[in-house]
C-alpha cells in the first residue's frame, strides 16, 4: 500500500508539501489542506500503517524502520522543491525524514515543526503507552483534538487504541542521534497553551539548522492548527516561498 495520499493532484505545482500527522491520526487531517494552499504547491500526506485504508498493517517497531519505507515513497516527488510539515510525534518523523533525505544528497526547501520539543530535549515520563485504557483515554483528551464521548466507547477504544498505543510506543522509544544540523531551513509553530510544549522549549529546535529558523506562537492548545487551519496554511506558504537561504 502506497504511503502517500494526494487529495488535489497538481501536476503543474513548483512545491510538493509532505505532511505528517500526530499520534493516532491519519492522512486525512490534511485533506482541508489542499484547498487553501495556492495551484504553485501540492499536497501529500504519509498515511501510516494501522489507521484508516491501512488498517490492520503492523506499525513498523523503530523510527528508523519508518523513515526509510517514507524516504523510499518520497524520492519520486524530489524532481521538484520538496518541504516536510509535522505536527507532534509527525515533527519528529519529518525532522528523521528530513536527515534521511540530506544524507541522500536531497536539499529539502524547508521544515515545519509543529507542537513538538526539539529533537535533542528529553522524552517525556512515564510512558503513555504503557498506561491503562482509562487513564490512556484521560491523557488523549488533555492533548485535546479527542472528543471524550467518541473514546468512551469500548467498540471504538478496541479498534482505535492498538494503533495509537503503537504511535506513542515508537516516539517514546525514539532516541535523537547526534550529528551534523540541517542544512534545510527550519520554521517552528507551536500553541501559546501547548501543554507539551512551551514557545521557550521550541525555540531550541534552532540549534538543529545550519540554515534560517523561525518561531511562530499561535492561539490555541495541543491541537491550535484546527482552529487556525487557515493561518497555519499561510504561514506555510509565506514560508515556502522565502526558499532556501542563499538561493
Amino acid at each position: 500500500m502506497t504511503w502517500l495520499r494526494s487529495p488535489l493532484p497538481r501536476p503543474g505545482a513548483a512545491t510538493r508539501l509532505i505532511c505528517f500527522t500526530h499520534a493516532g491520526g491519519s492522512a486525512s487531517a490534511y485533506r482541508d489542506w489542499a484547498d487553501l494552499l495556492p495551484g504553485s504547491v501540492e499536497l501529500h500526506a504519509v498515511q501510516l500503517p494501522g489507521r484508516a485504508d491501512r488498517f490492520g498493517e503492523p506499525m513498523p517497531q523503530d523510527m528508523e524502520t519508518l523513515v526509510g519505507a517514507i524516504v523510499e515513497a518520497t524520492l519520486p516527488l524530489l524532481d521538484r522543491p520538496l518541504a516536510l510539515f509535522g505536527h507532534s510525534m509527525g515533527a519528529m518523523v519529518a525532522y528523521e525524514t528530513t536527515r534521511a533525505l540530506e544524507a541522500r544528497g536531497a536539499d529539502p526547501v524547508r521544515l515545519f515543526a509543529s507542537g513538538c520539543r526539539a529533537p535533542h530535549e528529553p522524552r517525556r515520563s512515564p510512558e503513555i503507552s504503557s498506561y491503562d485504557d482509562e487513564r490512556f483515554m484521560a491523557e488523549l483528551v488533555m492533548l485535546g483534538g479527542t472528543d471524550l464521548d467518541v473514546l468512551s466507547h469500548p467498540a471504538i477504544q478496541q479498534v482505535v487504541f492498538p494503533y495509537v498505543r503503537a504511535d506513542f510506543r515508537l516516539i517514546e522509544s525514539h532516541r535523537h542521534r547526534p550529528g551534523p544540523a540541517l542544512r534545510t531551513p527550519i520554521s517552528v509553530i507551536v500553541g501559546d497553551a501547548d501543554p507539551v510544549v512551551t514557545p521557550a522549549q521550541a525555540k531550541a529546535w534552532e540549534r538543529h539548522t545550519l540554515s534560517g529558523f523561525s518561531l511562530t506562537v499561535m492561539p490555541g492548545d495541543h491541537f491550535y492548527l484546527q482552529p487556525q487551519r487557515e493561518a497555519v496554511v499561510a504561514e506555510i506558504v509565506r514560508r515556502i516561498g522565502e526558499g532556501r537561504p542563499g538561493r
